[in-house]
This record gives structure tokens, C-alpha cells and sequence, in this order.
């Protein structure tokens, strides 16, 4: 069974890119997967709605009164539009800090309106621009309601990170999780794509979860559910899918990596992680719309840009386009 994604230039095979997928249960039944279910690589920024579970083993979600467009920025890789900055700028001030306080660095937004904007106007970026600017508040609002200086909340032995770990120990079922830099400079961690796969589905079904994560699991699914324009961006895979599929939580990270919390579906509620091998986030949207046709949530005839994305040269000319080619192994029946 295997589940690629092929970049066709006029009617040529050009590339093809492999795709790893692992489908799971809450329990941690594996339902189906493409490639080998034990591949491992980092999570990247798909971390990031466990990673905003610290704001509820903290108290930092009731001593800063944080609502659920802040709680769904925590969880966000944003497009840096000026309404993300200016939500991000708002989160800090809450929490009594400011941009300087972000260890997440600077780059300019991802949404091509929002950047020229920028550019045009002479201003230089800064770190809440960063589309990790809000994981980053969240990870300084949860060093102050843990009662520990911020400084240096983005190190491995800071105790803002250990409290992550152990998070992502406890939810995953690993006792030894490898870490390493992610790109904003926090521990980025390595686990199975089963086992990330089945985080993703305690986040479609909290109760499933050890009790203390319970409450932090479904304030995250509700907060990204209420707000999926602070996740991502208008014109962002996470936000769309999420606007368009019910009871969806989707989550994009660095080098191809995809996770999806679906809360009904023929199996119950279930999890997902997928892995470009190549990396190519470009290769990766058009497996995550076929995937979630495979898995019954969407549609063949919804209107979406990544189905079969157009390959475009550098005048614009359309000279090709990307297809995702899927076949999975299912190894359980519908519930």
C-alpha cells in the first residue's frame, strides 16, 4: 500500500513524493496507515495544540483570563496578517510582557497580501510577525503562572518544556522522546506517526485522555473549532478544512508534516499524522484533502485550491499540476 504525491509537468511524471500516514483510535488502535506506522520525525509546529496544554496545567488560561482566540493563537502557525499581529501584540500585553520578551526570532508574514503590505511600507518585521509568535506568549504566559522567571522559557531544561515533555510523554505512550531545535528555537520531538497519530485522537475524544488533560484537550479542540482564522490564515489549508469540515482540527507543520483531530467519522472519533519524506509542504496538501476524502469527512466535489494544485512557471504559465495518489492498509473495521 502507498500513498504518493506526483508533480506532473504537462502530461510527464516529474517527481513523486512518498507519503507516510498513520490513522489511529483513541485507544491507540491502528486503524490504517500507508508506510511503515513506526516512521519517526519531529512534529515541527504540529506539536503545537499539545504544546498549548500547558496553559491548563499551569492556571495560566485562568490567572490571565485567556479567551479562545488566544488559546487557538497558542496553538497557531499564522500568516502574520496584521489582525494575527495585532492579536499577538494584545496576548502579551495581557500577560504583562512584550515583543521583546519572544525568543521565537523574526520573518516576514506568510501571507503574500500581508508581506508586500509590509515591504511597502518600509517597516521592518519583528517577532510578532513570527508565525510562532503566539505559541511563544503562551509558553511566557505559562512560565509566569508557573511561578519561574521567562527567561530562557525556550530551553530544553527550562520548566516550561519540561512540562511539555512530559506531556507529550504521558499522551503519547513514550517514556524516551528525542528532541531537537525547531525552527522558532523551542524543543521540537520525534515520535512514531502512530503515536503522534494518536494524540491527535484524544484531541477528538478528551475523555480518552488521563484525567489532568481532559479539561486543556477539549479547550484546545473548542478554541481551534471556534476560531480557525487565528490557526492559520484566510487562505491557509488548517483554516479553509476546518471552516468546511465539522468537527475537524487540522494542523500543518514544517517540512510536510500534516496532524488531524477528526471527532466523527465511521470509526469514531480518530487521529491522523502524515509525513511528506521529501519534506515538500507543497506535496503535502493535496494527500490531506484526498486523505480526508478517503476517510469520508470531505467531499470530491468541494472546491478547494489544493485537490490538484497547478504547476506554474515563472511568467504563470500553467505547465503542470500535483495529484496525490493514495491507497491505504486498513487494519480495522468501521465502529
Amino acid at each position: 500500500m502507498s500513498a504518493y504525491t506526483c508533480v506532473y509537468r504537462g502530461g510527464l511524471l516529474e517527481n513523486r513524493h512518498r507519503v507516510f500516514i498513520a490513522v489511529v483510535g483513541p485507544q491507540g488502535h491502528l486503524l490504517a496507515h500507508s508506510g511503515p506506522p513506526e516512521w519517526t520525525a519531529p512534529l515541527r509546529s504540529t506539536a503545537k495544540p499539545f504544546q498549548a496544554l500547558a496553559l491548563y496545567l499551569s492556571g495560566a488560561v485562568q490567572r490571565f483570563g485567556l479567551t479562545p482566540a488566544e488559546i487557538a493563537l497558542s496553538c497557531a502557525s499564522h500568516d502574520g496578517t496584521p489582525a494575527h499581529v495585532a492579536l499577538a501584540a494584545q496576548y502579551l500585553k495581557k500577560i504583562g510582557l512584550g515583543p521583546e520578551h519572544l525568543a521565537c526570532g523574526v520573518h516576514l508574514p506568510f501571507d503574500p497580501e500581508a508581506r508586500r503590505a509590509l515591504q511597502r511600507s518600509g517597516e521592518a518585521a519583528s517577532p510578532l510577525h513570527n508565525n510562532c509568535s503566539g505559541k511563544h506568549a503562551g509558553m511566557l504566559a505559562t512560565a509566569l503562572a508557573l511561578g519561574v522567571s521567562p527567561h530562557g522559557y525556550e530551553k530544553p531544561e527550562h520548566p516550561v518544556q519540561q512540562l511539555i515533555l512530559q506531556t507529550l510523554r504521558e499522551l503519547s505512550g513514550h517514556p524516551q522522546i528525542p528532541h531537537a531545535v525547531d525552527g522558532c528555537s523551542v524543543p521540537t520531538f520525534a515520535l512514531p506517526l502512530a503515536s503522534a497519530a494518536r494524540m491527535f485522537a484524544l484531541l477528538a475524544q478528551p475523555e480518552a485522555a488521563p484525567p489532568r488533560y481532559r479539561e486543556g484537550l477539549e479547550g484546545v479542540f473548542a478554541a481551534m473549532r471556534q476560531h480557525p482564522e487565528w490557526v492559520a490564515g484566510p487562505r491557509s489549508i488548517d483554516t479553509v478544512l476546518m471552516q468546511k469540515v465539522p468537527g475537524l482540527v487540522a494542523k500543518r507543520g514544517a517540512d510536510g508534516y500534516y496532524g488531524m483531530a477528526l471527532r466523527s467519522s465511521r470509526w469514531g472519533p480518530i487521529g491522523v499524522a502524515l509525513k511528506v519524506e521529501s519534506g515538500s509542504n507543497e506535496a503535502r496538501e493535496p494527500m490531506v484533502v484526498r486523505l480526508l476524502e478517503e476517510l469520508g469527512a470531505l467531499s470530491p466535489e468541494e472546491a478547494l485550491p489544493w485537490r490538484r494544485p497547478a504547476l506554474k512557471n515563472v511568467r504563470g504559465l500553467e505547465v503542470g499540476h500535483l495529484e496525490a495518489q493514495l491507497e491505504l492498509h486498513w487494519t480495522g473495521q468501521p465502529a
